[in-house]
């Protein structure tokens, strides 16, 4: 009875670890593997197991740095966002607009610009 309980104990403990799973992103055509929050997934990401990424032959990236204990833990499914991780993203502006700064003779620019601020590249 004693081996049956100690039997059941490593199958259990053997399920559990194949339930959880070590959660990487990759791009879409890249050929490493990344942490979430990696500046290369910035365009494009697509979440993978590690073990699966190994496989494939995914490097690890060298520049986030993957490993064991900085890859978050996940069941199944992988989060999208963290809840402790509810900052706003900054996002570029699109649409381009009139310079907002004066020229030497006091008038206003007539370049066009996206840039946050309102202000072409001399201003």
């Amino acid at each position: 009875m004693k081996q049956f309980r100690i039997i059941l104990f490593l199958l259990t403990i053997a399920w559990s670890s194949n339930v959880m799973s070590q959660t990487v992103y990759s791009t879409k055509t890249g050929e490493k593997y990344h942490t979430e929050n990696c500046r290369y997934l910035k365009y494009s990401k697509k979440a993978i197991d590690l073990n699966k990424a190994k496989a494939l032959g995914y490097a690890a990236c060298k520049v986030c740095k993957p490993t064991m204990e900085n890859i978050k833990i996940s069941e199944s499914e992988p989060s999208s966002i963290a809840p402790e991780d509810n900052r706003k993203i900054p996002t570029k502006k699109t649409t381009s607009s009139q310079c907002t700064g004066k020229t030497k003779a006091g008038k206003r620019c007539k370049r066009q610009t996206k840039n946050t601020s309102g202000r072409c590249y001399q201003h």
